[in-house]
């Protein structure tokens, strides 16, 4: 007899029901607010700007990471078209909702006429915290799990506490599983201290510690990806595939072994060819930044609006400059022209 799994429903409110994904991705986004709030202080932007980023920001991700997910699973969606909407059972990729928030933060952030990269860099911890308390919601809803595995590799290699090793024992297979909720949790966890230490670097550029969130994010996800049984994927080249199996090798020397993947489905999961894509990507784009001096900007240089910029250029005018003298010198405005004398 086997613990009874935790209840995904946290509690009811009439016939509402809430769920702890929700609450735990809620939180999550909370989380990411306090880092980019504290740290926005540092160069004076109001904590209103990210308030109302994140108000803006996580409809966004929601809406990019759930339709990123549905166009992969279509076919299991098309005939029902209702569960598209039903976020709260999972089913939201990760990267969907990065490109639904990075495409909302680059219209926000012109709007507000602050530089794109400047904010994105401040916004790095956080996205990885944000991740970091979400995948708690997968542990809850016991999805996003990884391969069999027994028992004593959960207690004895991992040393997991028994609260995570019951709720890894799914019951529709009768097996224990790879909790990669956890690895995923833990991996960017680390990547917020390296990101943290990072941007204190007097060497680091605008840009760059997005970038290197990218770069963290994707090489965990890469070696994690593959030991799901849930993964998004497509049939490809079996020369890509033996590629990108080459590559995850070495996690066989660390007695880990794929999870299963439906050759009828697939045979090369989406999460691991675009982040080896985004990884390469990441570089290139840093090393052309350097060398075009598109990031000339240093992480820890001031960051100022150019709306705040055209405000206070605005103030500074004297008073009674109209637009017929406006583009007169200050000093012929001070000084009227003399009277022409008269002609003998």
């Amino acid at each position: 007899m086997f613990p009874l799994a935790l209840d995904p429903i946290a509690f009811s409110i009439g016939a509402l029901k809430v769920h702890w994904y929700g609450l735990i991705l809620g939180f999550g986004a909370l989380a990411g607010l306090y880092l980019v709030i504290r740290e926005g202080k540092r160069f004076g932007i109001p904590q209103e700007f990210f308030m109302d980023m994140l108000l803006l920001g996580v409809p966004s991700a929601i809406i990019g990471a759930r339709l990123y997910f549905v166009a992969f699973k279509w076919d299991e969606y098309k005939q029902n078209l209702v569960d598209v909407f039903k976020i709260w059972n999972g089913g939201i990729a990760i990267y969907g909702a990065l490109i639904g928030a990075i495409i909302c933060g680059i219209i926000y952030f012109r709007y507000k006429g602050y530089p794109f990269w400047r904010i994105a860099d401040i916004c790095a911890p956080a996205l990885l915290a944000g991740q970091m308390i979400g995948r708690w919601g997968n542990f809850v809803n016991q999805e996003a799990y990884g391969g069999e595995v027994h028992e004593t590799f959960l207690r004895n290699n991992l040393h997991l506490p028994d609260f995570i090793v019951n709720q890894m024992y799914i019951e529709a297979n009768l097996a224990y599983h790879h909790p990669t909720f956890l690895y995923e949790s833990t991996w960017s966890l680390v990547g917020i201290v390296l990101l943290m230490v990072l941007r204190r670097q007097r060497f680091m550029r605008a840009g760059e510690l997005f970038l290197s969130y990218f770069i963290w994010y994707s090489i965990g996800r890469f070696f994690i990806e593959a030991l799901r049984t849930d993964s998004l994927a497509f049939k490809g080249g079996s020369g890509l595939a033996s590629f990108i199996n080459g590559l995850w090798s070495p996690m066989k020397g660390l007695g880990f072994e794929q999870g299963y993947l439906d050759p009828n489905y697939g045979n090369i999961r989406v999460s691991q060819l675009l982040s080896l894509l985004i990884i390469v990507a990441a570089v290139l784009l840093m090393i052309i930044r350097r060398t075009t001096g598109a990031a000339q900007a240093h992480y820890s240089d001031p960051i100022v609006s150019s709306k705040t910029l055209a405000a206070d250029s605005v103030a500074a005018e004297p008073e009674g400059t109209s637009k017929e003298n406006a583009s007169v010198p200050q000093s012929d405005l001070n000084h009227p022209p003399l009277k022409e004398e008269k002609k003998e």
